[in-house]
């Protein structure tokens, strides 16, 4: 196993001890304008999570980009989950922002679109990887978790 460590936050709690990455707990924040899918996310990764062993944390959502905003700030996630269309601001410009204003390590687009123009938004937007919806689960675990390539401009999608 290949054991790197992670340095949390001086404000957080522990934060002046090293842990091995393998024993990190992944903070993850869900936006999406429906309330449904942020909370049918939440639950089939609190159980596909608990079924691996790892340690993620669904730390909260948002409804829209403004309200991902401000709570990414609040939280500290390590990864978002970002849809692309939503009311107030969009997948895009929330992106552009967070990664401007570096509140979360790692940003996956996971939409309803799959066309080469949102892939290459998203890819310019900052955006770590881009998934479709209803796509293979092992997929969206392994983008979470960091186990993938980065966004492929003409695929858009993590190889």
């Amino acid at each position: 196993m290949n054991v790197t460590e992670f340095h949390p936050p001086p404000d957080a709690a522990g934060g002046g001890i090293h842990y091995p990455v393998y024993m990190k707990t992944i903070r993850l924040l869900i936006v999406d304008d429906l309330a449904e899918v942020r909370e049918g996310l939440a639950s089939l990764l609190r159980l596909a999570f608990m079924q691996r062993g790892q340690a993620v944390e669904i730390v909260g959502d948002a409804s829209n980009g403004e309200e991902a905003l401000q709570e990414a700030a609040r939280l500290h996630p390590d990864v978002v989950l970002m849809d692309l269309e939503m009311p107030v601001m969009d997948g895009y410009a929330a992106t552009r922002q967070m990664k401007a204003d570096q509140l979360a390590q790692r940003i996956i687009i996971l939409s309803i679109h799959a066309g080469a123009e949102e892939r290459e938004l998203a890819r310019r937007a900052g955006a770590n990887a881009f998934l479709v919806k209803g796509g293979r689960l092992e997929g969206l675990l392994n983008a979470i978790l960091n186990e993938g390539e980065p966004i492929n401009s003409e695929k858009g999608e993590m190889e």
